[in-house]
Order: structure tokens, then C-alpha cells, then sequence
């Protein structure tokens, strides 16, 4: 029977579905995969269902001739952690689990816009810590998000996601920045430059795919761009931004706040960035929500079902 290892605990339903047609293991620890962990899977398993963090690498590719490993059936839209190329070199597919992320992760952009914007993050911890001491007219106000412009970096599934929510649920301005073009069905306006993009943008929202091609794609030059009074989210990849230069801009007053489910060291998250009341932060919880991870790892599973049964996998990267 065709063996296959998850690599992280997944709901009970997507096990009973992988179960109830390989040969399942289950590797019960909640953190990424060592080198050794993964060079085993591609050695002792016919298929292997990883997730963010078991990073793939052509070094671990490299000890291979002819793994028994032949496909990698990623729990997750991003595969940054996966050397595709490598994987091929070696007869090994790649797929990933676009679509059931999409509605999941443009919520957690919208919590984060309002959050940043509407400094509920703070002012949680200000009722925790019972130094409120009642509404008075200037109290802690923010930025009004409707009818504001949102600059969205990344024009794809989820990037069109956000930007409905943001038009049609705050009336606000869509302005976007995607290096091919897009046909939209809802109002917005393409920017040719980044940087223009971040000096238009009340928010400035990150939905792009990680990868070497985005790696450091928002630093300096476009923190400086932003206006004194914009708000910076980000959902996509942790290493798309340059952190180092968002703290400075944060020091220095470029921004007025930011919002991060997602950290380029994660799950690192640098002190200066915790110790900021104009930062909220959560835990990469964009596709926290038990449907959605459950129709993750079905898709996953119906991924390796395609392949196993000789079938082209629906999503094949």
C-alpha cells in the first residue's frame, strides 16, 4: 500500500480521508521538519504532505540519485519552503492548495487594517491593564478607514479578496501594484511603481507570493514613500519585507502603524516590534479557521489521491 507522512498534526477529517486510501503517518510534533526528518520522508515514503516551515531544500534534494519520494503535496498555497526545481530534477511533483486559503487570509487583512487603523489592539491592553479611565472625545483616535484609499501590493486570489472587502464593505479607493496586468470586476486603478503606490496608500497591503523573486520587495524605498499618517499590513510572507527597515521606519516616523501576521525570521519577532503600541501582531493566523483547514488538507489529499490513481493532480505547481 502507498505510503504517506504528514508532517504536522491536521484535523480528524482530513486523517480519516488520508487513511481511508494510503498507508498513513502521522508525525505528531507541531514544529518544521529537521534536515535528517526530511531527507527520511524522501527516502521511506511514496508521498509526503508537508507544510510551512519544512523547508525542501536543494541541500536536502541533494543526497538523492532516486528517492522513493515522487510527489510533495503541500498543505498551503505558498511553497517557498520547497525548492520546486530541485524536486523536478529529481521526478518528484509538487502541488499546493490554492483557493481554500483565499476568503480565510483577506479576513485577517481586513482585521489587521481596522486594528491598525482603529488602534484596538492597544486599547485592549489598555482596558487589561485597567488604566482606562473612561471615554472622553480625544481618546486614543485613529485613522477612519472608509472611503480611504487601500494600496494592494500583489493583484492575485487573495489580493482581489482584500480589495473587495475594502470597496464594497468601506467604500474605499482600490489602487494596485501587480507586475502583469489584471481584469477586474470592481473599481481600481493600476500604479506602474511601487513606490507611487506606497506614497497614494492610506493602507498599504502586502498579498504577494513569497520567493526569491519578492524577497526584501518592500524596504526602504517604499517606507519612505508612505505618507506620515498610513498604516502597513502585511499577510503574505514574512520575508517580502525588510524588517530592519520597517523598524526604522517606525523609529523615525514614516509610518503610523502596522499590522503582521506574518515575520521574515518567524517565528522570530524582533523586540523593537513588540515593544511598539502602534504594532499589532498576530500568530500567522490566516488560515486559522477549522473549515478552511480542513479544506486545505483535503485538497492536499485529493492531491495525492490524482496522483496515486495515475490522474494529473489538480493543482500541480
Amino acid at each position: 500500500m502507498t505510503r504517506v507522512l504528514i508532517t504536522r498534526p491536521l484535523p480528524d477529517t482530513v486523517l480519516e480521508a488520508a487513511e481511508a486510501r494510503f498507508e498513513v503517518e502521522c508525525r505528531q510534533k507541531t514544529t518544521p521538519m529537521t534536515q535528517s526528518e526530511m531527507r527520511a520522508a524522501l527516502a521511506l515514503y511514496d508521498g509526503v504532505l508537508p507544510t510551512l516551515g519544512d523547508a525542501f531544500s536543494s541541500e536536502v534534494f541533494g543526497e538523492f540519485t532516486g528517492p522513493r519520494c515522487r510527489i510533495l503535496a503541500n498543505f498551503g498555497v505558498g511553497y517557498n519552503h520547497i525548492d520546486v526545481a530541485a524536486a523536478r530534477a529529481l521526478g518528484i511533483t509538487v502541488t499546493n492548495t490554492p483557493g481554500a486559503v483565499t476568503d480565510a487570509t483577506a479576513d485577517i487583512a481586513m482585521t489587521l487594517i481596522l486594528m491598525s487603523c482603529r488602534r484596538a489592539g492597544e486599547g485592549e491592553r489598555l482596558v487589561r491593564a485597567g488604566l482606562w479611565e473612561g471615554w472622553h472625545p480625544t481618546q486614543m483616535l485613529g485613522l477612519h478607514v472608509t472611503g480611504k484609499t487601500v494600496g494592494i501590493v500583489g493583484m492575485g486570489r487573495i489580493g482581489q479578496a482584500i480589495a473587495r472587502r475594502c470597496h464594497f464593505g468601506f467604500g474605499m479607493e482600490v489602487a494596485w501594484f501587480n507586475r502583469s496586468d489584471r481584469d477586474l470586476d470592481f473599481p481600481a486603478r493600476r500604479v506602474e511603481r511601487l513606490e507611487d503606490l506606497a506614497a497614494q496608500a492610506d493602507v498599504l497591503v502586502v498579498a504577494l507570493p513569497g520567493g526569491e523573486e519578492t524577497h526584501h520587495m518592500i524596504g526602504a524605498a517604499v517606507f519612505e514613500a508612505m505618507r506620515p499618517h498610513a498604516r502597513f499590513v502585511n499577510i503574505a510572507r514574512g520575508d517580502i519585507v525588510d524588517e530592519a527597515a520597517l523598524i526604522t521606519a517606525l523609529d523615525t516616523g514614516r509610518i503610523a502603524g502596522v499590522g503582521l501576521d506574518v515575520y521574515e525570521f518567524e517565528p522570530k519577532v524582533p523586540a523593537a516590534l513588540i515593544a511598539r503600541e502602534n504594532v499589532t501582531l498576530l500568530p500567522h493566523l490566516g488560515t486559522a479557521a477549522l473549515e478552511v483547514r480542513e479544506a486545505m488538507g483535503l485538497m492536499a489529499v485529493e492531491n495525492l489521491i490524482a496522483f496515486f490513481g495515475g490522474q494529473e493532480p489538480p493543482n500541480r505547481v
